[in-house]
């Protein structure tokens, strides 16, 4: 015959595995939900293209003078930026091409 043990009377129900995975899941959906609140919303296609390139190689880059992956992130977001922002002379020059041609 099994016994059954005696609670005190308001003494909660042990949780299951199934109940404590749902709330780990919560948890850290929680937490990365807080992490990417705070970076700035993307405001151009230039900005999220350079994003996903600095998150792409932020792991690849080495780190000899001990910056943490925040700051190398930021050198290569501001890299990118500064690459991408490059007047275009090719453009110019086709242009005067092609009316000197007419």
């Amino acid at each position: 015959m099994q016994r059954h043990a005696v609670r005190p009377r308001g003494a909660s129900r042990p949780v299951p595995s199934r109940c404590l995975g749902a709330t780990l899941l919560l948890a850290g959906l929680a937490f990365a939900g807080s992490a990417r609140a705070q970076e700035a919303p993307i405001t151009s296609l230039q900005d999220a293209a350079c994003r996903a390139e600095a998150k792409a190689r932020v792991f690849s880059i080495p780190d000899p003078l001990n910056l943490g992956l925040r700051e190398i992130g930021k050198q290569l977001y501001f890299g990118c930026m500064k690459r991408s922002t490059r007047p275009a002379r090719h453009a110019k020059t086709r242009r005067q091409r092609r009316q000197r041609r007419r």
